[in-house]
């Protein structure tokens, strides 16, 4: 093993719609599930991160949602509440495997219009070697060929590449793409799994 392929959100970056949605149901946690369960899943954000502009996407929901108008068009003009701070314990280990000479890069569902925000937020981001954005490219995990483009613009070995991701499909893609896939829960259990592996 001589590279690890991470993803971004909830491994390296805090992101949560929650954050931005809690205070706006005050407190009544049920109704706010239910909203990004039914009226903005994550299959539509889904299609945001695999390249369709918020602008249509905001446009979309509403019209098939028009009760929830202002609480829809958040998603787009609210974004940035959505995007905390760096995982700390995560980004501490993607120190360690630069320090060692590992190579470093990013695979992440993540619109086009809000990853600039991430770039200037978050220094470590300049670690990789390269980040592929489904959303620049137009394909979003688990979708086999966005690991297929991964694999060839990064010119990785998958068999030499430990890939690490939050949701159990990635993983699974991972996987079926020839890498080591590790399924993230928290630092403490990608530490034990990395120095299982010899990388730490």
């Amino acid at each position: 093993m001589n590279t690890v392929l991470f993803d971004l959100g909830a491994v390296l970056v805090d992101w949560n719609p929650r954050y931005l949605y809690r205070p706006l149901f005050n407190g009544d946690e049920e109704a706010m599930e239910r909203f990004l369960a039914e009226i903005a899943p994550p299959w539509w954000n889904l299609e945001i991160d695999a390249g369709k502009t918020f602008e249509q996407a905001v446009t979309e929901r509403i019209r098939a949602h028009p009760e929830h108008a202002g609480m829809i068009a958040l998603w787009r003009d609210g974004w940035e509440k959505m995007l905390r701070d760096e995982i700390a314990g995560s980004v501490e280990i993607l120190g360690e495997l630069r320090s060692k000479g590992h190579r470093l890069h990013a695979l992440t569902n993540w619109s086009a219009e809000t990853f600039p925000i991430a770039r200037r937020r978050f220094e470590f981001l300049e670690w990789f070697e390269d980040i592929v954005v489904s959303g620049e490219v137009g394909l979003a995990k688990p979708d086999p060929r966005i690991f297929a483009l991964t694999i060839e613009r990064c010119r990785l070995e998958p068999a030499r590449t430990v890939f690490i991701d939050d949701n159990p499909r990635n993983v699974e893609a991972g996987r079926n793409a020839g890498m080591h896939a590790l399924h993230f829960s928290d630092p403490d259990q990608l530490r034990a799994d990395l120095t299982r592996l010899g990388m730490l």
